[in-house]
């Protein structure tokens, strides 16, 4: 397998985790916001308060993405 082929092999495998890094951030945060809610019966301020830290948590793994492969890409030039 050539060099140029394997690049772009390894950019696709980044971009295609990126919407899955999105959704399981936002499923997790959601999920333990849910069970601290029922735990402390503080309903539905810590399942929102952990959606938006889940939601906050998987756009910071697609900016580190898309700077890693823009560092890849800038470096391999």
């Amino acid at each position: 397998m050539k060099k140029e082929e394997f690049s772009l092999w390894k950019q696709v495998g980044i971009l295609s985790t990126m919407g899955i890094t999105l959704v399981a951030a936002t499923a997790i945060g959601l999920a333990m916001g849910y069970y601290l809610d029922k735990w402390l019966h503080t309903s539905p301020w810590l399942t929102i308060l952990f959606l938006l830290f889940g939601i906050a948590a998987g756009f910071l793994n697609i900016f580190r993405d898309v700077a890693r492969l823009r560092d890849t890409n800038q470096g391999g030039s």
